[in-house]
């Protein structure tokens, strides 16, 4: 049990003399969202001020609130929480817009004292908060009409010629990152890695960052992945998918290609049986959930903690995890 000063103050180290940020990431259904709340409890109680803070690329949309498991009043209990349903879906949150909004968050609940706790499985959104932006200049639109005009094979095939380091990192069905850096290489003439290279406005060194990554069982988090879009089935997905798309919104809009949009959408067409667009939704939420472990294990700074469980976390556990 952690006693006596809170939880900032605790960590007497030359990085104590930065604000502390916590970062709580990990893939979906891992039970992030719940440990923030838990871990911003336990701050509170401490007396110090805690707010959480989204860093999930579909909590960001209001349009999402069952889909993206966007927590409820209830389950927030009482901690202010942030950047959560922020967007609406018409107007996508690129990482930089959201990484500009997180900066502003933060800086005020450092300047009134609040421990911010980012909570979030948005990789692309973590690291570019805490390591910048890539100065890319802005896409012709012609070669940005094109490239994504070009069935992906096609687009693979290019991307090998034209940026192969990219192409040998990329799986040949990843067709956002695809179509990103070869899109990138043909407007600019120079490959995406050249820019990458020259990342700034990022503040990880200016936060003394307290990060935990959260590896659970797979198969646990694969049954809870099952589940929980099931219940998000008979919870008002349906609905939700069905104001969407009276709004008629591109159909390449980051809010329509999100987690469960499409295989409820397909249903809603007469396109897939009500058990079909179930298995596929539970499907496409397991291999996006791999997606999140395999960049939380992997990807992720191998000095950040990782905590593995089955079932529950020990809070204790957790708090001596972030104060380390």
């Amino acid at each position: 049990m952690i006693n006596g000063n809170s939880f900032e103050s605790e960590n007497v180290s030359p990085s104590a003399q930065r604000p502390r940020l916590a970062l709580i990431a990990g893939p979906t259904a891992s039970g992030k969202s719940d440990l923030a709340v838990k871990l911003a409890q336990h701050v509170i109680a401490q007396g110090q001020q805690a707010v959480i803070i989204n860093a999930d690329s579909a909590q960001v949309y209001a349009d999402l609130r069952v889909l993206s498991a966007r927590p409820s009043d209830e389950e927030m209990h009482g901690v202010p929480h942030l950047l959560f349903g922020a967007w609406d879906g018409a107007q996508a949150c690129s990482a930089a817009d959201w990484a500009a909004a997180a900066k502003r968050d933060i800086a005020a609940a450092h300047a009134r004292g609040a421990l911010p706790i980012l909570v979030g499985g948005t990789g692309l959104y973590i690291r570019t908060l805490l390591d910048g932006i890539a100065p890319v200049p802005e896409i012709d639109p012609d070669i940005r009409a094109a490239v994504r005009a070009m069935p992906l094979d096609r687009a693979y095939a290019a991307l090998q010629t034209e940026d192969p380091a990219r192409a040998a990192l990329l799986a040949p069905a990843d067709a956002q990152r695809i179509t990103r850096a070869l899109e990138v290489v043909r407007s600019t003439a120079h490959p995406l890695s050249h820019w990458q290279q020259r990342l700034s406005g990022g503040i990880a060194a200016s936060v003394d960052l307290a990060p935990l990554i959260l590896l659970p069982d797979r198969a646990w988090l694969y049954r809870r992945c099952d589940l929980r879009f099931e219940t998000m089935w008979h919870g008002g997905a349906l609905a939700e998918v069905e104001t969407l798309l009276a709004r008629n919104l591109p159909a390449d809009a980051p809010v329509m290609r999100a987690i469960g949009v499409p295989e409820i959408a397909k249903y809603l067409r007469g396109d897939l049986s009500s058990a079909d667009a179930i298995a596929a939704g539970q499907q496409a939420t397991r291999r996006y959930a791999k997606r999140q472990y395999t960049w939380s294990n992997n990807q992720s700074p191998s000095g950040w903690p990782r905590l593995t469980y089955e079932n529950s976390i020990e809070l204790d556990h957790v708090v001596s995890l972030l104060r380390s």
